[in-house]
């Protein structure tokens, strides 16, 4: 008895399942509470985050005093 063995066809594209999301690219910038989205908005927290502690570091001042909204160190008292 001879078994064949598998063969597949080269031409065929073989996409693996980490690079895709609901039948869409992971990376796709698409709008809304989709999986994709929600990858752009920790991509961009992460950029945020660092850029913070970056300016806290080089700065030696906190990021609301770097921007001047918080200046005096104090938050004024609500009248």
């Amino acid at each position: 008895m001879q078994t064949e063995t598998p063969t597949t066809s080269t031409s065929q594209t073989i996409t693996p399942q980490a690079d895709r999301v609901n039948g869409m690219s992971r990376n796709a910038w698409i709008l809304g509470f989709t999986p994709q989205a929600e990858l752009w908005n920790g991509r961009f927290a992460m950029i945020g985050f660092v850029s913070a502690i970056a300016i806290e570091l080089f700065t030696h001042k906190g990021v609301l005093a770097f921007w001047g909204i918080l200046s005096s160190g104090a938050v004024p008292p609500v009248s």
